[in-house]
């Protein structure tokens, strides 16, 4: 097995927008930190807002200032916004996927006029509650902030240079790994998919784990740089070789992780695997 490195890593601060890429990262329990700590709801019900029925929500951007005290928003054609934070103080219910239901902290009116106004409908904007605790599931269970299910996404350039290949072959435009909003990139591995069998890993301080495959909704067929749906790659290519049965016939590209134990990560950190899943096993399938 060739060496493998960390070749990217990238954490969302609000679930659904942009990533901001990093060259170095504290991962915490929940992840990446401020990864997914904020969300935008539909203030009706609580319930995510997400690109798979938004996806004008991808092109806007949210810098952290302040070490986390303050976030400034930008997007093309407006002007740019900064607001402090509410770590604590007046709750609203939201929800994830129906499944989780949970509340989080109301932000500033300011942000969600801003939000409501790039996205032509009302908006509502949370963050995570400083007693928030949700696990996630499958091998490796761990914590998530407002991430689907799990504290990390990973992925692999190997499997995406095999899925291009795929995608041109029939006469399609290679795709960028963004589409996979993607934590942890990794680089070094020749054969596609090498992710699948990672159980037990580390890299720098990092140690993380497997949890479950990466089923993959609509959201990889929007261009994360304008905010337009691109369908069908890359989920028709997909479907031609990585369905999952297992997982009521999605198809996956990348792995979900758990944080194992915490530490620092950089870009350049060699991936140490601890312990592989045997090849054509996967132990994890369970409704999100």
């Amino acid at each position: 097995m060739s060496a493998a490195r960390v070749a990217e890593l990238r954490y969302y601060p609000v679930k659904g927008l942009t990533g901001v890429s990093v060259e170095r990262a504290d991962v915490l329990a929940t992840g990446l930190r401020h990864d997914r700590n904020f969300m935008l709801v539909d203030p009706a019900d609580g319930s995510f807002l997400s690109q798979r029925t938004t996806p004008a929500m991808a092109p806007l951007r949210v810098e952290v200032l302040a070490d986390g005290d303050s976030l400034r928003l930008s997007a093309d054609g407006a002007e740019d916004l900064v607001v402090q934070v509410a770590y604590d103080g007046k709750r609203r219910d939201v929800s994830l996927f129906n499944k989780w239901f949970g509340a989080g902290v109301v932000q500033d009116a300011a942000a969600e006029e801003w939000f409501s106004e790039r996205l032509e409908r009302p908006v509502g904007f949370v963050r995570v509650t400083p007693e928030h605790e949700r696990p996630g599931w499958g091998v490796h269970k761990g914590l998530t902030g407002f991430g689907d299910a799990h504290a990390l996404m990973i992925t692999a350039y190997s499997s995406l240079d095999g899925l291009n290949a795929r995608i041109m072959e029939a006469g399609g435009e290679a795709i960028p790994m963004n589409r996979f909003r993607p934590n942890i990139v990794i680089e070094g591995w020749p054969e596609a998919h090498t992710e699948d069998r990672l159980l037990r890993a580390s890299a720098g301080s990092l140690e993380f784990g497997y949890s479950a495959r990466g089923i993959r909704c609509a959201v990889p067929t929007v261009d994360q740089t304008t905010g337009e749906k691109r369908g069908p790659e890359p989920t028709r290519t997909l479907a031609t070789y990585r369905r999952q049965p297992d997982y009521g016939g999605g198809v996956s590209f990348g792995i979900k992780g758990a944080v194992l134990t915490s530490g620092v990560v950089a870009v350049g950190d060699e991936i140490l695997v601890h312990e592989w899943l045997p090849e054509g096993v996967d132990p994890a399938p369970s409704p999100r």
